[in-house]
């Protein structure tokens, strides 16, 4: 096979590719064989018509059809392998040369456009030493976590004065468009300063005292006339202010399991200083990562860029509560969420990184249970959606990740070296798995051979 690569950008590349004869034949041959079964010839077995007469009742051309279908993606394939390029989207193939007939010497000739990794030089991990900021867990947070239970086990009650943030009002609206009341609704309850509701209702609201209404113009969110300018009128029932429980011993007991507010206070400390620690790593995994891109340039595939931003957007649109964004904010996100892939993709390679059929099903069934799926229907649904192979790539990500940060030291900025292996795992109990993995997976192998040869000797 003749393979020639082509740079037309950075990050894309076209390959054209020449198939020996006898590198086309097998499929040629698969391809008759797959024919013969489902046509029926005066004198053959369906399954049992010779090649030749499947040339000559069908068609060379349907042949080399068929077989250049299956034989294109395959020999891309090798190519790819041949050449070390990494593909990171579906190539633009397209068929120059094919012969037309069997006894034609033309050879099979395509080309393939595809965007694909960029080629850099990453540092070895081994050695490194990165810094991370000391987690801090302050009063405040731990006041903050207080108030919030609070809040659990707070209580509304009415308050004779004019409404304020963080009250709740009971409401009736009236939007208008022109003479026409477009929605109307009653009795609801709504928190001033949520924001929850239409712009501009928080505005109108503050100051208001139950009884008293006003009228404001509003934007409508939603129904018929979303989008639409509107006349609304707002008229205030009651007002109800949030009515914390006191700061005690008695708080402790009905909030938590602990007899006094010393006891509380102490175990929220405990779970504020796990959750810093679970910070830190964070952090401490976004800082590898940039350490690996550091004074290195990496080209993002413009096209699978432009998909992904695509795709933001369109689910940005199907979820009312995404924060809105410009398109310089989606376009660096994106980028950077490229780069970080690319990188990882490169460390995976480099740390010589495998990714066995249980690593892929136990991530695929981890994120099933988060959505509440069954997981062998997810997982047969990720394989009939060919989404299989990006399923693979994640894996190896994260395993290039995690295998990495281990071969990484840590020091807070007091050079105190950080033990992050609760967060990063146990390399030798995962070597373990593997070979248990490797030694089941050859156990069914050898199991399936003996099966075959028990068979032929029974034949």
């Amino acid at each position: 096979m003749k393979i020639s690569v082509r740079n037309l950008e950075p990050t894309k590349v076209r390959l054209t590719i020449t198939a020996d004869a006898e590198e086309l034949d097998p499929y040629l041959d698969a391809a008759r064989k797959e024919i013969g079964k489902q046509v029926s010839i005066p004198g053959f077995r369906k399954g049992h018509v010779p090649g030749k007469i499947i040339d000559q009742r069908v068609g060379f051309g349907s042949v080399v059809g068929e077989a250049v279908n299956n034989g294109v993606p395959e020999l891309y394939s090798k190519a790819l392998a041949e050449k070390e390029i990494h593909p990171m989207a579906q190539p633009k193939l397209d068929v120059k040369e094919v012969p037309e007939s069997a006894d034609d010497e033309t050879k099979l000739k395509f080309t393939a456009e595809v965007e694909v990794r960029p080629k850099f030089e990453l540092p070895a991990v081994e050695g490194l030493e990165i810094e991370v900021a000391k987690p801090e867990v302050t009063d405040d947070d731990i006041n903050t976590r207080l108030d919030a239970l609070r809040q659990r086990f707070g209580t509304l009650v009415g308050v004779d004065r004019p409404a304020k943030t963080g009250d709740y009002a009971n409401i009736d609206l009236d939007a208008k468009i022109g003479d026409e009341s477009v929605d109307a609704q009653e009795g609801v309850s709504y928190e001033l300063g949520s924001g929850t509701m239409l712009d501009g209702l928080d505005e109108a609201l503050d100051g208001l005292s139950a009884g008293e209404e006003t009228s404001f113009e509003g934007t409508l969110e939603a129904g018929d006339h979303e989008g639409e300018k509107a006349q609304v009128t707002v008229k205030v029932n009651s007002v109800k202010a949030e009515e914390l429980p006191e700061l005690d011993d008695d708080f402790a007991q009905d909030a938590s399991e602990f007899d006094t507010l010393d006891e509380l206070k102490a175990d929220i400390r405990k779970q504020s200083e796990a959750d810093a620690e679970g910070r830190q790593a964070t952090v401490a995994r976004d800082a590898f990562i940039a350490r690996l891109q550091e004074g290195v340039d990496i080209p993002v595939p413009k096209g699978v860029k432009d998909e992904m931003l695509a795709e933001r957007e369109k689910n940005a649109q199907g979820n009312p509560q995404a924060p809105e964004e410009d398109k310089e904010t989606a376009e660096q996100a994106v980028e950077k969420e490229l780069r970080d892939q690319i990188v990882l993709d490169a460390l995976s390679e480099q740390l010589k990184i495998t990714v066995t059929q249980a690593d892929v099903t136990n991530f695929l069934a981890s994120i099933a249970q988060q959505y509440g799926m069954d997981p062998s229907n997810f997982i047969n649904a990720i394989v009939n959606n060919g989404q299989l192979g990006s399923a693979v790539q994640e894996v190896g990500r994260s395993k290039g990740l995690l295998a990495g940060m281990r071969a990484v030291t840590f020091k807070d900025t007091d050079g105190k070296v950080l033990d992050l292996s609760k967060f990063l795992g146990d390399e030798a109990a995962e070597e373990e798995q593997e070979s248990v993995e490797a030694a089941s997976a050859a156990a069914a192998v050898a199991d399936q051979l003996a099966t075959k040869d028990e068979a032929t000797e029974e034949e």
